[in-house]
């Protein structure tokens, strides 16, 4: 209890108080920016810790990050231009319920499912974060190179549209992402003599031009405002969540469990988290017709999912010293300029401020519901402002979201290539989030797949040899085949119930 009271003591001081505040506010901005990610605000943050104490340091970092997690669901859902790549998975929906009038509803479930998610993952990092950490260690290139295949699966069970279409949307973006030298050969592939293409397709120009610059176009092409959309005035953000609440129990714990358990996966994150939530809750659901048509058992699945990775993947970090993401990799480094050096010496060494980082994330994941509130009333204003006018203003921050990824104007012509592809794309029916996750995970799985051949020296069999491993690869063949055999049976009831032939009367 006397360490309980030591990290209430470093928390609940004004000046901590108010850099958690100044953070989210922060977070919640650069979120609701297509291109300026959660990594991106981490980053800008740090030059200003060095001139604090550790503990309102890491609130910083930690209050930004969720809040940045969150925030992107707003310009996805009231313009579909997801503001990071967390939010492409179920974008569709969201921006699909604004259509039908039910802004409020999409942004708040969003809102409350995030904070219970991140609950749920600080909770399980208090109580099991050494067990957590020591299963995580034991992935191997062969284990995620399963979980980046059944991660891959998720975009074709997540497309609206045919299986074809996803398959053709998810070959694109693979295509995209074997452009580069980061590949296990070392060689220029389809770089075409271009230098600034050495470096690969950069994700975030990609994901900004097949969305935010797709739309732009759209609106151009056909000279007219989006859809109109109900602004009765009313303040429902919260007013269905509790249904929501008490409708889908079993899709919130899973979507925070499976968030949690891939965020304590290094170099995983709340990415492939949203995907592989939402997949799952579209596998599962009774309703998987209505998945991309402005359904929201989707954002409840997978918007707890994206909080709960952001927890998990303090996990590593903090027992470790292995970053779960990109976020905690800059975290371990702040840790050390610090003295809070990560390990399992640090529960030792500093307890009370390790319990003082934990009650962080419990203060972070509930004071978004408040801020977050504001944020979608402030950011619901958006829907009144004209096309001509709101489409150059959202053209020039997707430039600088671009252009500051690597202060190079190479990434604002790339993101000009993408949105044009995205265009053409959506023009023959062919979805645009397919492509996001194939390029987001296309150099994890050859890179795994690489390694993992050179380890079994060509053996196919040492995929299935390790016993995590063997489960996912079960697993997911599994997954792969349920719809076949669910059309052959479909086939096989079609061809019994069917009339062999027209018998003639009489």
């Amino acid at each position: 209890m006397d360490i309980l009271a030591q990290a209430a003591g470093l928390v609940f001081q004004p000046y901590v108080l108010l850099v958690i505040f100044a953070s989210a506010c922060f977070g919640l901005f650069v979120g609701a920016i297509p291109g300026l990610t959660a990594t991106m605000a981490t980053a800008l943050l740090v030059p200003i810790t060095f001139f604090m104490d550790p503990v309102p340091a890491i609130a910083a970092i930690v209050t930004a990050t969720a809040m940045a997690i969150f925030a992107g669901d707003i310009p996805g859902a009231l313009l579909r231009m997801p503001g990071t790549p967390a939010s492409a998975a179920y974008v569709e929906d969201a921006y699909r319920m604004t259509q039908d009038g039910r802004g409020d509803e999409a942004l708040g479930a969003v809102l409350v499912f995030s904070s219970i998610g991140g609950i749920f993952g600080t909770i399980v990092l208090v109580t099991t974060a050494p067990t957590l950490a020591e299963i995580a260690l034991k992935f191997s290139s062969f284990e995620y190179f399963w979980l980046v295949l059944l991660g891959l699966s998720c975009a074709i069970f997540v497309s609206p549209s045919s299986v074809t279409r996803g398959m053709i949307a998810l070959l694109i973006g693979l295509f995209a992402a074997t452009i580069g030298i980061d590949n296990p050969a070392g060689q220029p592939r389809y770089t075409f003599g271009n230098v600034e293409l050495l470096a690969g397709v950069q994700f975030i120009p990609a994901m900004i031009g097949l969305f935010a610059v797709s739309e732009v176009l759209r609106s151009i092409v056909y000279s007219k405002d989006r859809p109109s959309v109900d602004r009765s005035g009313k303040h429902t953000v919260f007013t269905r969540q509790w249904t929501n609440i008490r409708r889908y129990p079993i899709q919130m714990l899973r979507g925070s469990a499976t968030g949690t358990a891939i965020g304590a996966l290094p170099g995983a994150g709340a990415d492939i988290a949203a995907w592989i939530s939402y997949a799952v809750s579209k596998q599962f659901s009774r309703q998987k017709e209505k998945f991309g048509r402005g359904h929201v058992e989707g954002l409840v699945e997978a918007g707890a999912s994206n909080n709960g990775a952001v927890s998990g993947a303090w996990i590593p970090a903090l027992v470790f010293g292995i970053p779960g993401d990109s976020i905690t990799a800059i975290v371990i480094g702040v840790l050390y300029v610090k003295g809070m050096n990560p390990g399992p010496t640090v529960f030792i060494n500093d307890p009370q401020l390790i319990y003082a980082v934990f009650m962080v994330f419990f203060l972070a994941n509930i004071i978004m519901l408040p801020l977050g509130w504001v944020a979608i009333k402030g950011a619901s204003t958006l829907l009144s402002i004209p096309n001509r006018v709101l489409m150059p203003v959202i053209l020039l921050f997707c430039i600088v979201g671009s252009f500051a990824i690597n202060n190079s104007v190479f990434g604002v012509l790339l993101m000009l290539i993408f949105g044009v592809l995205g265009f053409i794309m959506e023009e023959n029916d062919i979805p645009i989030a397919p492509a996001i996750l194939g390029l987001v995970l296309g150099p994890m799985l050859e890179q795994n797949f690489i390694t993992s051949m050179i380890k079994a020296d060509g053996s196919f069999l040492a995929f299935f040899e390790r016993p995590i491993a063997a489960g996912l690869g079960i697993f997911t063949i599994v997954v792969w085949s349920i719809p076949i055999i669910l059309y052959l049976r479909r086939r096989w009831a079609g061809s019994a119930a069917s009339p062999k032939e027209d018998l003639p009367q009489g």
